[in-house]
Formats: C-alpha cells, structure tokens, sequence
C-alpha cells in the first residue's frame, strides 16, 4: 500500500481532481438549464435533452483546453526543468503526459456523443414543433416570427411542404449543424487512426489524420457562433407562470407581452484561445529548430536494418535519456518522428538509432544504403532534446533498467555517461549499483549494443568496481541450430552471441527472482525501476515494484518509471 501510494499518490490524485471537475461542469450546466427559469419555454420544446446536450458541452470546453497542453514538448520540457528542485515524484507526472492525453481524448469522444445524440432529438422536436404535432404551446412558440429584439424560440423557421425539413437537412444547412458534422467526422477519424494497431503499423495514417484536430479546434470555436439553444430575456414582462395558459392574450395584453428570447454569446474560444496559442507557439519553435542546419558525422548500417545517426548541431545539449523528433523533407516535410538518443552528453555529437518498423523508416533506411561513401545523408531536421524518466536515473542509490529490442536506447545513452563519469572521476554520481536487462527477440539484434557492454565492462574490472554494473541479457526468440551451436561452445569463457564474460540467458526473466535478489542486496536503498519497453512488460514490472517495496521507508523501496512518447 506505501509504494502504491509513492508510485501512484499524485497521480490519482490529479485525477480525482480532473474527474471531480468533470463531474461538477456536467452537474452544474445540467441544472442550471434544467432548472433555470430562462429555459422554461425552451424545456417545454425540448424536454430534458436541453440539459443533456448542454452540460456535456461545458465537459468539453474544458476537456480541449487540456488536450493541447500535454502535447506541447517544449512547454513540458521548460516545466520539467523547472521542478528538478522538486520531489521526482512530481516530475514522474510530466513523464505521462501522453496518457493523460489519450484519457482527456476518451472524455471528449464521450461527451462528443452524448451531446451529438441529444441534440439530433433536439432538431427532430423542434421540427415535429414547427409541423404543429405537440400541444398548443409548443406550436405558439413555434410560430413566434422573427421579430424586433429576436423574438422566435425556434430555429426552424420554415415548414417545407416537399419533406426536404427535416433534421437532417436542418444539420447541413446552419452553421451550427455543419461546423458539428465536421468536428464530430474529425473527432472519429482521429480517435479511431489512434489505435495501438494502426499507430504501429500504419505510423503515418496516425500522424496525417491526427492533424484534422486543426480543422476541429477551428470548427469547435465557430460552432457556438449558431446560437441554437434560446432563452427567454423579458422574464420580468412575460411571467411563463402566469402567460403560459393564456396564448391568445400573447402581445394583446400588458401583462403577457411577446416573449423575447435570444441565443448564448459562443463561449468555447474563451476555454481554448490559451492552450490554441502556446501549441503554436510550440509550432513556431519547431519550425525555427527545423531551419537550422544539422550535419552528419558518421552513418552506420547496423544488422537487424538498424541504422546509426551521428549528428552534430550548433548548440545543442542534451542530458541522458532523452529523445529527439527527427524530419527529413526528402520523405515527408510534415512527418516528424521521435528518437530517444544513444550518445552521453559527454559527447561532442548526438545519435540515435533507428530501426526499420514503418514506411517512413524504411525509406530512409533505403535513402541512406544508396549514398555514395563518405557523403552527407539526405537534410535533416531536428527538434529537441526533449526530457523523459530517465533523465532521473542518477537520482535513484540503485537503478533497474529494462529494454525490449530498440528499447533499449535510451540505456545506451546512460552507460554511456556512465563510463565517461568514472572515466573522469565525477564526484556528484550518486549512482553505486546498476542492474541492467535487455530482451531480445535476435540474436544479431545484441551486436551494436554489445560493444558497448563490452568497454564497459573492462573499465569496471580495471577500477575495481565489477559488481557496479550486473547486467543479463536474454534472448526470447532461437531456433534449434542455435541451441545446438551454443552447447558446443558452452564452455567457453565469453558468451556465443555477444562475446561477453555475462552468459546470455534464454527465455524470459523470471521477474520475481530478479527483484527479490535486488531487494536482498539493497536491503535499505531507493530503488529505480526504468522501462523502455512494451504495455504488457510495464503492466508487470509495476506491479512488482508494487509487490517488492517496503512499507518502512527506510528500507527497499521501488519506484517505476516508463519512457513514453
């Protein structure tokens, strides 16, 4: 329970507070056009779907004023630095900020629905209205002609004899109905590209679609411009209690004036205006950062089609851990792709690795095997460095990381630093013990990853310090002839697919073993645990830090952290 609440305190209690707010817009608006006075002419038109198509527009404005800002790299970046001074409980929150934006995405698809569905039985009973098919006040009400001060209540103004008014027609030919068509096509095409399956496999469906949020920011703040939902303004002349029986006396009598009423002012731009204007900020930002020149100093093709950037740009610095987004205009000008990098900000160059996953890969895969040697690469752009967990790395007395294939980058960066830190004698690294895990599926997947295991581990035994760095490799994926190939050489002192001292392991880890025996040889240290690496491996890891963390704070405690992008 301790470690769920370190792990998990703040953030469910950010929720708590996002869902509370929720719910407090959906009560309040529900009520007040459920209850309020100026709406009693428009409920006896409209029943309670008035409410219920109001109230989730007030969830909405506030949901897509949050969309944007999680989304906004720079500003999370700028907000990360800021709370290095703070507890890292409270950076760890920034690191899920792409899972706050799907929940704020699933909200919004939510409410989408409700007030789309409420409002199609809005139409429809303003329109059986107009036709005179309710009692004789909804017909009156109906009937009131535009007029000085806006008198009519409803919006179908014109019965059409052929059939052509109905609903649907009403939905395409106001500025209400269209700007809510378009938006709603929008909302579902990028909710529905959004999907783990299409994101992976068709990663620039996701990118291009996801793009039509311009088209529905743009719609959402027009489409109260309509002002379809009416209410009354001479409450004070026209008492509904005491008028509402007497429609003959409507306008005959002082006492029962005409009653007026008026569409709400459009007041979504208000709730979006701020977050619309720092995402393009962040835009402006990233299109400077995309002029700016960016040279190559080594192009390496890796097997398993891993290719190897090194790149060098003026003024660029970077911490461990961290990713970039990359363009190259020969693609695409508008694809931008993340990469964590593999380089230590000890080096005088960046790099990432880039494995073939997707069209856009692929095609600089193949872009950069046709260069003559010894030639730039294609131009590229480069937005960044952007900060993720584990930035936070040498926060933690001992640290757990865990990589599953080209997870296993942001690692790379940090054993990098690692080596040069012991190689310069750093006094500020608090860091006594790494466990590090790699999972993968091939066996020539471990080679570029090995040579660096391999410095490593000299420089360790030349310092004394071998058991600073345990790591275990693990192939998931062999076939017979490999199995065969390495009982043959199983006594050898360095392993058959890596050339290291540390055997490689087959099969998966068994994760219970591995965190009771770091629990056991840290019996009074803080524990970080990253993951650069599928869901279904997060989903367990978390819960062993869960399960393996003491509820005595001054004994092990494990603290998870993911990579996110």
């Amino acid at each position: 329970m301790g470690n769920m609440i370190i792990n998990h305190g703040l953030t469910s209690f950010i929720l708590v507070v996002w869902m509370s707010i929720n719910i407090f817009l959906f009560v309040w608006f529900y009520f007040f056009y459920d209850l309020g006075e100026q709406f009693y002419y428009t409920r006896h038109l409209l029943g309670s779907a008035l409410a219920w198509a109001r109230a989730p527009a007030a969830v909405l404005n506030f949901n897509c004023l949050l969309i944007l800002l999680p989304v906004c790299r720079n500003l999370l970046s700028l907000v990360r630095g800021s709370f290095m001074c703070c507890g890292r409980t409270m950076r760890k929150q920034l690191d899920k900020n792409i899972s706050f934006h799907k929940l704020v995405a699933y909200m919004i698809g939510l409410m989408t629905a409700v007030h789309t569905i409420a409002h199609l039985l809005n139409v429809e009973w303003y329109n059986n209205s107009r036709r005179g098919m309710y009692d004789l006040l909804s017909t009156a009400l109906s009937d009131l002609d535009d007029g000085y001060n806006t008198t009519y209540l409803n919006p179908i103004r014109h019965i059409d004899v052929n059939a052509q008014q109905n609903p649907t027609y009403f939905a395409m030919t106001t500025l209400a109905g269209i700007t809510g068509v378009i938006i709603t096509l929008c909302l579902i095409l990028i909710i529905t590209s959004s999907m783990e399956v299409i994101r992976r496999s068709y990663f620039e469906v996701f990118w291009y679609t996801h793009h039509l949020f311009v088209i529905f920011f743009i719609g959402l703040v027009i489409h109260g411009a309509g002002r379809i939902v009416r209410s009354q303004q001479n409450l004070a002349q026209h008492n509904y209690t005491l008028c509402k029986d007497r429609i003959e006396d409507w306008g005959r009598v002082a006492e029962c004036p005409l009653p007026q009423f008026a569409g709400g002012a459009p007041g979504t731009w208000m709730w979006v205006i701020g977050p619309m204007f720092l995402y393009l900020c962040e835009r402006i930002l990233r299109f400077i950062r995309y002029t700016q020149t960016v040279k190559y100093r080594k192009i390496v093709i890796r097997p398993s089609k891993v290719l190897e950037l090194q790149l060098v740009k003026a003024g660029f610095k970077m911490e461990v851990g961290q990713y970039v987004f990359l363009n190259c205009p020969a693609i695409s000008h508008l694809e931008w792709h993340p990469f964590t990098m593999t380089s230590a900000p000890e080096e005088d160059f960046f790099s990432v690795h880039i494995r073939s996953v997707g069209d856009w890969t692929q095609k600089l895969i193949s872009m950069v095997e046709e260069l003559p040697e010894g030639t730039q690469g294609p131009r590229m752009g480069v937005d960044g460095p952007f900060g993720t967990a584990s930035e936070d790395v040498f926060d933690y007395e001992v640290s757990m990381l865990v990589g599953a294939g080209i997870g296993v980058t942001p690692f790379a960066s940090i054993l990098k630093s690692i080596w040069y830190k012991f190689k310069d004698s750093d006094p500020k690294l608090r860091t006594r013990k790494i466990y590090f895990y790699w999972l993968c599926r091939e066996t020539h997947a471990f080679e570029w990853f090995a040579d660096l295991l391999q410095v490593l581990e000299k420089e360790m035994e030349g310092r004394g310090m071998g058991d600073f760095l345990t790591y275990k490799l693990f192939l998931t994926g062999w076939d017979q002839s490999h199995t065969d190939h390495v009982m043959v050489r199983f006594d050898e002192d360095t392993d058959v697919v890596t050339g290291l001292k540390q055997k490689t392991n087959y099969g998966r880890p068994n994760w219970e073993k591995e965190f009771e025996q770091v629990r056991k040889e840290n019996p009074s240290s803080t524990v970080g645990t990253f993951l650069c690496g599928p869901a279904v491996l997060a989903k367990v890891l978390e819960k062993k830090c869960a399960k393996y963390s003491d509820v005595d704070p001054r004994k092990t405690r494990f603290y998870f952290n993911k990579e996110n992008f």
